[in-house]
């Protein structure tokens, strides 16, 4: 199968620029940038893609690709901060620009291009850098700019070498769909053979593999990520499979009975429920840091696990829902450090398993969807509501209590409720209360009250590396304010979160 490797540079975005070429119908893969030339000649890629990344290429501690990398003969696309490390290697020159480039800039192409042909000659990009390139190397020339870059791309095509300062793996970039069609399927020739069939069945495939014949254990938590796992495990095993939901008290209103009715019925998976609220909010007592409580919940995970897979004998390996963001952002690899996943970061080092099968770790979360609905499982579970492996744990900041807890699901679920009402459900991609553990002043009744504030987010995104905040209609609003303040106790404030993703996550912790 022809593939498209991403060389990654310890940038935010590194995964997504893998997902724009698989959608293509070209598989790609992300390895490190330290990885030996020699390995790289060996798989046989059809291209090669340098990531943007955090340092500059002209600081001595910043990553470098190995200079043979561009005298393979394999076709080379530098993003970012891989445009400005080939230009320096290559012998041209980067320097800190007068001015930084972040968010919106018009693009303008100046020349003839390989790369950029049959696109739009003038579009919108999305920047963010402080340096830019100041000379192109020899046998380069300059293809387009933007009213502060000079050179917003280059290319050599005698030696199959292109490098793009923006980003064009981005929504704001309007080419940037373009523009990695043209990379993979004129430049690199790459034939389109990544579809969600073949992933299904070579997943499958591995998974029987990496099993053999020892029995598995889901992690279900009766979201998307794990319950597409799940079905996918037992695509593989059948009975060999048993599911433990373990109902921590952290889940949403009514989503404890609705998973074990989904999942014994519709599916008729082996399923152990485990009811533990008081178990995990005594070890959240006192907790307030976030990185804390999400070490803590993943951990008393595994330990359920680990105990009622003893329960049930032999069991080889833990089944997981992770999907590529949380690889990302619990900063493996290169990459920076945003916040652990219970699923990555927050696994303990020492489980009573054999190994960890994680079927979805080269997806993101629409392509999981759409390898759910492939699958055969319902869409209003498909298409549910995202949520975080450590549930309100980290939607209620500060400590963590019953009190707490029974106020964000009320509000929680007045909120969501009146969006499907609205019909803005389908529209608005995540959207949640937060509990953020602040009191204000307030009136009721005449009366002074000092009382909760909830927070209601809301945001609308395809890949969940970059969102925009969802611009709900003022009187949907206001229904869900009015509720509820009148209809849970302990709230006299409602507040809305106006910020896009970067620079706030789309979770608060």
């Amino acid at each position: 199968m022809d593939t498209i490797l991403v060389l990654d540079f310890g940038g935010q975005y590194n995964q997504l620029i893998a997902r724009r070429v698989r959608e293509c119908g070209v598989y790609s893969v992300v390895r490190s940038w330290k990885t030996p030339v020699e390995e790289i000649l060996a798989e046989g890629y059809k291209g090669i893609i340098l990531t943007g990344g955090p340092l500059s290429v002209y600081d001595a501690e910043s990553p470098k690709a190995d200079p043979e990398l561009f005298a393979l003969g394999i076709p080379v696309l530098g993003i970012c901060y891989g445009a400005q490390m080939m230009a320096q290697q290559l012998g041209g020159k980067v320097s800190p620009a007068a001015n930084g480039e972040f968010g919106h800039s018009e693009l303008i192409m100046t020349a003839d291009s390989a790369l950029l042909d049959g696109l739009m000659p003038e579009s919108d990009c999305f920047m963010s850098h402080n340096d830019h390139i100041d000379t192109v190397p020899s046998g380069f020339k300059a293809t387009a700019k933007t009213a502060s870059c000079a050179i917003a791309a280059m290319e050599d095509t005698l030696r199959g070498l292109y490098a793009v300062q923006f980003h064009p793996e981005v929504e704001h970039t309007e080419i940037g769909r373009g523009l990695f069609k043209s990379f993979v399927e004129k430049i690199c020739g790459c034939e389109k053979n990544w579809t969600m069939d073949s992933f299904i069945k070579n997943t499958v495939n591995e998974i029987r593999e990496q099993a053999g014949d020892a029995p598995l254990l889901c992690a279900l938590s009766g979201g998307v990520d794990s319950s597409v796992a799940a079905v996918l495990a037992h695509e593989a095993v059948g009975d060999r499979l048993t599911c433990i939901f373990v109902d921590h008290g952290l889940m949403r209103k009514g989503e404890g009975d609705q998973v074990e009715r989904i999942f014994r019925g519709q599916f008729s998976i082996n399923l152990i429920r485990v009811n533990c609220q008081d178990r995990f909010l005594a070890r959240l007592k006192g907790v307030e840091d976030p990185e804390r409580k999400r070490k803590i919940i993943g951990e008393e995970f595994v330990r359920v696990f680990e105990e009622e897979s003893k329960k049930l004998g032999d069991v080889g390996y833990l089944v997981q829902g992770t999907i590529y963001p949380d690889v990302i952002e619990s900063g493996l690899g290169d990459a920076a450090v945003i916040k652990s996943h219970h699923n990555v970061g927050g696994m303990p080092s020492e489980m009573d398993f054999k190994g960890v099968i994680e079927p979805l770790r080269l997806l993101f979360k629409d392509e999981v969807r759409q390898c759910g609905l492939q699958l055969g499982i319902e869409e209003t579970l498909v298409r549910r509501q995202p949520f975080p492996g450590p549930g309100l744990g980290v939607r209620v900041l500060g400590e963590v209590t019953v009190e707490k807890l029974e106020i964000l699901r009320e509000a929680d679920a007045i909120y969501r409720e009146e969006l499907e009402k609205a019909g803005l459900a389908g529209s608005i991609n995540q959207y949640f209360a937060v509990l953020p553990g602040i009191k204000s002043v307030g009136v009721m009744g005449d009366g002074r009250t000092y009382d909760y504030t909830i927070a209601l987010r809301g945001v609308t995104t395809i890949d969940f590396m970059t969102a925009e905040w969802a611009r709900i209609p003022y009187d949907v609003l206001q229904k869900v304010s009015s509720r509820i303040v009148g209809e849970v106790k302990c709230v006299n404030r409602i507040v809305y979160d106006i910020t896009s993703k970067p620079p706030a996550t789309i979770e608060w912790e």
